[in-house]
């Protein structure tokens, strides 16, 4: 099974959809994966058949047996992408073919069957097409879609599984954060690590996120928004966030510094980022990064700005930063120059209302 045409996927209509009136009502304020439309993709893989039973159907419960291997060894991936409603009225979708290859990338390290980037693309389109009138209109709103893909199998012996799953669902979203693109408190964690070298940290699996709940809710308990993880060998280096990439703005030179590759997610936005800063005519540099560098830096004021990014916030300036000896901000710890500039230029590629010089937008037609 290969193609991205969605007449290829087996349509079941939702007997009972949610009103216009309902619909209106979510759209009118989406929030971020409170709500979901009214229809998901399925495709089931097994061994010896490859991919097969593409269907659109009802947005609904999955019946999973208590011997389902995931529930026992968390064999699972997924992705995390948007549709977006386009100037010209038409719908549109930012680097999924990006998407797709780190999907690959993510089943390959978690021993799963990798899903051809035509049939991820074709499955995105299904959905879009049925569900179209679910994407909602306005700069900071989208239809978040989530690809993932899950062990299926009914065993419990350790191996990887014969069978999967795979579904796509989505969601309407308005800001990620409540506070919508004001700046984003960070707790920084000493205790605990997100990824080690050799581990899944460059894998976007569940896991790794189930591993940043704890410190996410230490975060909380300090009175900020979210975590800062450092590297699990020296304890120093700057990682990522619970969900966010890192950058770190020196105006004086001219240089934007980011950790490197080996254990944090090669994150799309992240990717997009390096153009977008080099054209306006910054350096961009991968390089570890100290967490003291971090603070001498922003209390000298040679550190200008901090922003995270991620496709589900875009770009988020960050204010305070947080440990239980320390407490600094970069610049005026509200979002600089740089950072609304490279946020108002993604958006506006995004929602196609200039030019996307760098191929990076699609047209679900």
């Amino acid at each position: 099974m290969t193609g991205s045409d969605p007449s290829q996927f087996e349509v079941r209509p939702h007997p009972n959809p949610r009103s216009e009136a309902e619909r209106g009502a979510i759209l009118a304020n989406p929030g971020f994966g409170r709500d979901f439309t009214d229809h998901m993709v399925t495709i089931r893989y097994t061994e010896g058949k490859g991919w097969h039973s593409a269907e659109v159907g009802p947005f609904g419960p999955l019946s999973l047996s208590p011997a389902t291997a995931v529930l026992h060894y968390a064999q699972e991936i997924f992705e995390g992408m948007k549709a977006y409603h386009r100037a010209d009225g038409r719908i549109g979708l930012f680097r999924a073919e990006e998407n797709a290859a780190r999907f690959q990338r993510s089943a390959e390290r978690m021993a799963m069957p990798q899903l051809p980037t035509e049939l991820f693309l074709g499955s995105l389109r299904a959905l879009i097409d049925i569900d179209r009138a679910w994407v909602p209109e306005g700069e900071d709103t989208s239809l978040y879609l989530r690809p993932f893909m899950f062990a299926s199998e009914e065993f419990l012996g350790v191996r990887p599984a014969m069978e999967f799953t795979y579904c796509v669902i989505a969601s309407p979203a308005g800001a990620y954060f409540k506070s919508g693109p004001k700046p984003v408190s960070l707790w920084v964690s000493h205790e605990y690590t997100r990824a080690a070298p050799g581990g899944t940290g460059a894998a976007k699996c569940g896991g790794n996120y189930a591993t940043s709940l704890r410190p996410q809710a230490e975060a909380l308990e300090h009175g900020c928004e979210q975590v800062v993880f450092l590297d699990a060998v020296h304890r120093r280096y700057v990682d990522e966030l619970g969900g966010m990439n890192m950058f770190f703005v020196y105006e004086k030179d001219k240089t934007v510094v980011t950790p490197p590759l080996g254990t944090i997610l090669a994150g799309i936005t992240r990717d997009a980022i390096f153009t977008l800063a080099r054209d306006a005519g910054y350096e961009v540099v991968e390089r570890l990064y100290d967490i003291d560098e971090w603070r001498a830096d922003a209390e000298s004021g040679d550190l200008t700005e901090a922003f995270a990014c991620g496709t589900a916030a875009v770009i988020t300036p960050v204010g305070v930063v947080r440990d239980k000896d320390h407490e600094f901000s970069a610049g005026t710890g509200e979002a600089g120059p740089l950072t609304k500039r490279i946020r108002q230029n993604l958006l506006d590629i995004q929602h196609g209302k200039v030019a996307d010089p760098y191929g990076w937008t699609s047209v679900v037609d």
